[in-house]
């Protein structure tokens, strides 16, 4: 029994350690545009996302119950198996989190760890104590429609929001406007954040608390939902300077009017598949948003090539992490507790190892704007759009009016 409580205290540390590199590592998707657009300062945007990160993560639990009651069959595995296995699992999502962190790649913590769950169950048990009903519904279908859901959305509110104010299309930057309106839309994504990725934490501590008797239902615990809030809300204040120098300098040269009309797509994607304990991923949405806003722009180009190369790292992060994961289980299953403690040593150094390499080459709210990553610039815009077609024909018709009289004149 002791050890079983040791190995469920080391699952619940683990996991909020994830739910703060999760914080950190997910920052730049609600960030990076306002930041890039001047609509806030790097710190005052990271703090507002911390707190409305922890208010978010109070407002819903569906997600939490996906996890926690739906894509692992608990009921199949033994008690004194299970929480070592999810504690192999959230090593492969971290192992993830902090690789793609210190290449500054904006990857998605929620696949991570899925991935890094599966892995871990299907060595550790067997292909039946995986869900693949639930794992497909509300996993694998959400992150093909909802970036495409989000792209459509943007690309629509980005049509209306230039259609609206046609009259700037002659200035450089005559929609400063929605630099306010960013502040409103990326605090909306931020919250909305909160209620889905926490809850993603909420549900594994949940789950490894049912299965060794704990706890009964799905339902996260007061005192567990308070925990990951606090650390979603801390790895978010972090900033993850990497991950927002990433994508704030791709999208430098997106205007207010795109960052609101992606902002607001994101936020209503995310809120509506909390709603419906859909456990996507934010960085997907964010993304989607992102180039469905630079199509829906007149004088912007998206860099195809780019976007590939981004939803290669999007379909690598699930066997990526579930490799790792099932390594660590496999540890797990040769060596019984002290497979365990063997993780946790190497996950600590690991981890360790990846903070002090990054080191070498820090990144704050100093610097973080200071460079263009090019890698993952994926949209390129003009500074001065074409004017639209009523506007052109509007400036040219008094110009063929004059023309036809001077002919007339001159034909007199």
């Amino acid at each position: 029994m002791e050890t079983a409580a040791l190995i469920i205290v080391l699952v619940i540390v683990l996991a909020l350690f994830f739910d703060f590199t999760n914080g950190f590592h997910d920052t730049a998707n609600a960030m990076a545009t306002p930041i890039a657009t001047g609509a806030l300062r790097p710190k005052v945007a990271v703090l507002l996302a911390a707190v409305l990160n922890l208010v978010g993560a109070f407002l819903s639990t569906e997600v939490a119950k996906t996890i926690s009651g739906g894509m692992i069959r608990e009921d199949q595995i033994s008690a004194a198996v299970f929480p070592a296995i999810i504690f192999a699992g959230l090593i492969g999502a971290i192992t993830w989190n902090m690789l793609t962190w210190l290449l500054g790649l904006p990857s998605s913590s929620s696949h991570a760890l899925f991935g890094g769950l599966i892995g871990a169950t299907l060595v550790g048990v067997g292909v039946l104590a995986i869900d693949f009903g639930i794992v497909l519904s509300k996993v694998i279908l959400p992150a093909v429609i909802a970036p495409l859901t989000a792209g459509l959305i943007a690309f629509t509110a980005t049509k209306v929001a230039y259609a609206v104010t046609r009259r700037y299309d002659n200035r450089p930057d005559g929609r400063d406007g929605f630099r306010w309106g960013q502040i409103f839309t990326s605090s909306l994504v931020a919250l909305a954040h909160g209620t889905n990725d926490a809850q993603k934490t909420m549900g594994v501590i949940t789950l490894a608390l049912i299965t060794v008797g704990w706890q009964t239902g799905a339902d996260p615990q007061l005192w567990v939902i308070v925990a990951c809030a606090v650390t979603i809300a801390l790895g978010t204040y972090m900033g993850g300077w990497r991950i927002i120098r990433t994508l704030g300098k791709g999208l430098t040269d997106v205007k207010p009017a795109q960052g609101f009309s992606a902002e607001a797509s994101t936020a209503s994607t995310i809120l509506a598949s909390s709603a419906l304990g859909f456990a996507l991923s934010t960085t997907q949405v964010a993304s989607g948003s992102v180039i469905g806003s630079g199509l829906g722009r007149r004088g912007s180009i998206v860099r195809w090539r780019t976007v590939g190369r981004i939803m290669i790292g999007w379909v690598l992060t699930l066997p990526a992490a579930g490799g790792v994961g099932a390594l660590a289980a496999l540890v797990v299953v040769w060596l019984g507790t002290w497979g365990v403690m063997i993780d946790a040593v190497l996950a600590a150094v690991v981890v360790g190892g990846i903070y002090l390499l990054s080191r070498r080459d820090a990144v704050g709210a100093d610097n973080a704007m200071s460079e263009v990553a090019d890698s993952v610039h994926a949209v390129d815009l003009s500074q001065t759009p074409p004017p639209a077609r009523p506007r052109r024909e509007r400036v040219a018709a008094p110009a063929r009016r004059g023309g036809e009289d001077d002919t007339g004149e001159d034909a007199s």
